[in-house]
């Protein structure tokens, strides 16, 4: 019956001094409430920024010719290196670890039309890896460059979702005729829109793609303005990286170390940076919310000691008549864990509360969807037991040290 006689003893308690106990209690709630939104809008801001990333590509690099700044077997240094696609095909080849490489053709300002609507915009030349390295996902019903495509030199094109609305409006792509420079390109697919926070040569959703074979014939470029490269899974950039200068290096004749021989824009670092960001950032959360809630925790300790004060005769009678300590103690860290996971209940479920209701304002882009995290869950609730035991023992030992004639005295 010590449980039932306890709790019916704390609502008591809470009846005859209500705002007391709203303000003991709003301090766990806060604390509660503050850890889990915290966790839950980082949670949701860590996975956009992620999915933002990958949307110029994952675990790739993106390379460009540079100049040389050191001397090399008797050449000088500021030669201008300039690779080819037959050297793309070679890295292909002879680089262990390479998943996917495509070169990349760029020509900006180029005159685009269909129907009455024209406008010029940015094309790019590049291999079928291309699209499967930058996250270029088709919408239904269409498809990026294939390698018929390639060896065909097919005049067909991918366009970008932004272009596509901007050339074509609502009406559906796929199978219609756009010109390109007054040379009639069949469109094969339109980018499904995708989140890209970054870009080297602007936005996928703005660009057409075109076979680089058709590019080249085009416009007769013998050079790429750069290559796209993506590491196999369980592999390193950093050991790929190293040997494109080896193999670049013994061709062009530069010095492997070279670093400014080509410009080399390694993604994977940016990844590197945001999860290390992130881990760092929730462990000042955790800082905040244990903070937060200690400082609940002494205002529930600060209560009890109150009720404690308020209750010296009730505990005298009740150790005249032959109450153990340990009883005393119990009930007091009872009705101290009740309040404390009373607060941090109440502060859980408002929580739950706001994270459900977020998807409303259609923030998405700027916050992420925010998500319940189980993690920080099971630490608030850890943390909220330990606080509740804490703040409850030490006005418990004091009430069960009271000598009942020193109680029955005080009161």
């Amino acid at each position: 019956m010590l449980p039932f006689q306890t709790v019916k003893q704390f609502l008591r308690d809470m009846r005859h001094q209500k705002l007391r106990t709203f303000m003991t209690m709003g301090g766990i709630l806060w604390g509660t409430l503050a850890i889990v939104l915290l966790f839950a809008f980082g949670k949701g801001i860590h996975k956009q920024q992620i999915k933002s990333q990958k949307g110029l590509g994952e675990n790739i690099a993106i390379v460009w010719p540079g100049m040389t700044t050191k001397p090399w077997q008797g050449l000088p240094k500021g030669r201008e290196i300039r690779f080819t696609e037959e050297d793309v095909a070679l890295l292909k080849s002879k680089v262990d670890g390479i998943a996917r490489i495509s070169p990349e053709y760029s020509r900006w300002n180029v005159f685009m039309k269909y129907g009455k609507n024209e406008m010029v915009q940015n094309i790019i030349g590049v291999w079928p890896e291309f699209g499967e390295m930058r996250n270029l996902i088709p919408e239904i019903g269409g498809r990026f460059i294939n390698s018929l495509d390639i060896v065909q030199k097919r005049r067909v094109v991918f366009l970008g979702d932004e272009l596509k609305s901007q050339l074509l409006g609502e009406r559906p792509a796929i199978g219609e005729f756009i010109l390109i420079n007054n040379v009639p390109f069949q469109v094969v697919g339109v980018l499904k829109t995708k989140k890209q926070d970054s870009s080297y040569n602007g936005r996928d959703s703005r660009k057409a793609f075109i076979p680089s074979s058709t590019f080249t014939g085009m416009y007769s470029i013998l050079y790429p303005n750069n290559f796209v490269v993506q590491h196999a899974e369980g592999g390193s950039m950093e050991s790929v990286k190293d040997q494109i200068y080896k193999i670049l290096g013994k061709k062009y004749r530069f010095d492997p170390a070279d670093e400014e021989a080509l410009g080399i824009w390694d993604v994977t670092e940016g990844m590197k940076f945001l999860t290390t960001f992130f881990f760092a950032f929730r462990v000042f959360l955790v800082g905040i919310g244990i903070a937060t809630l200690i400082t609940g925790g002494i205002g529930v300790s600060n209560i009890m000691n109150v009720v404690l004060e308020e209750r010296t005769k009730e505990i005298g009678i009740k150790m005249a008549l032959g109450a153990k300590k340990s009883l005393i103690m119990g009930q007091f860290i009872f009705e101290t864990l009740l309040l404390t996971l009373t607060g941090g209940l109440i502060g859980y479920l408002i929580g739950v509360g706001i994270v459900s209701v977020m998807p409303i304002f259609k923030v998405e882009e700027f916050i992420g969807v925010p998500e319940i995290d189980i993690l920080g869950t099971g630490m608030a609730i850890i943390v909220l037991g330990m606080i509740g035991l804490a703040a409850g023992y030490f006005p418990a030992r004091r009430a069960s040290n009271l000598q009942p004639v020193e109680a029955l005295k005080l009161f």
